[in-house]
């Protein structure tokens, strides 16, 4: 049965991740932490995140994580195979047919609407992030950590996938402190 939910899952994915992998997001989050509960929120940005580091597209890095985290090797290579295929079909048969109709001015249209409810989509889900992270850390710090990453990736052409990184190695430390003055604690306790 879980094999079944994964390919279903990853599948609704690839068939409406129109628009590549930012859109996919918000669908991926939608199927594996609302209707699945195969993760919860905090997990799904962890995975979001270090999937933003490495190289290569977004949806199959976490349908890959995600599956094998579910249901293991076989879980992986379902989750993967499910989102790949709908995309490989699709691109074979709607090219083949849109390069036919590409002039048409309902093509066009067509191809122009799906640019406001990606951004709609991806929009809702910073928003619910932005939330987490404002009842974690504060919504003022979160309201300067949002300003800071966007100047650095703006205005000064960071990658985002280097601020994930280092923000990454930044919370690493932070934990590794806390838990250094946790165990500082319970040495003077004893």
């Amino acid at each position: 049965m879980t094999q079944w939910q994964l390919f279903l899952a990853f599948f609704r994915v690839g068939m409406l991740g129109y628009g590549g992998g930012p859109s996919s997001i918000p669908l991926v989050h939608q199927e594996v932490v609302k209707k699945y509960g195969w993760m919860d929120d905090d997990e799904f940005a962890d995975v979001l995140a270090l999937g933003n580091t490495l190289p290569g597209p977004i949806a199959t890095k976490m349908a890959g994580y995600i599956g094998y985290r579910v249901a293991g090797i076989t879980g992986m290579l379902n989750a993967l195979l499910s989102t790949i295929l709908p995309t490989i079909v699709l691109m074979i048969v709607l090219l083949t047919t849109v390069a036919s109709f590409k002039d048409y001015t309902w093509v066009k249209g067509m191809t122009a609407a799906v640019v406001p409810v990606v951004g709609v989509m991806l929009a809702v889900l910073t928003l619910d992030f932005y939330r987490k992270s404002a009842a974690t850390l504060g919504w003022v710090k979160s309201l300067a950590l949002i300003a800071v990453s966007f100047g650095l990736i703006e205005w000064l052409g960071l990658h985002p996938a280097i601020l994930i990184a280092g923000l990454l190695l930044a919370a690493i430390s932070q934990k590794d402190k806390a838990k250094a003055s946790e165990n500082e604690e319970k040495k003077d306790k004893r």
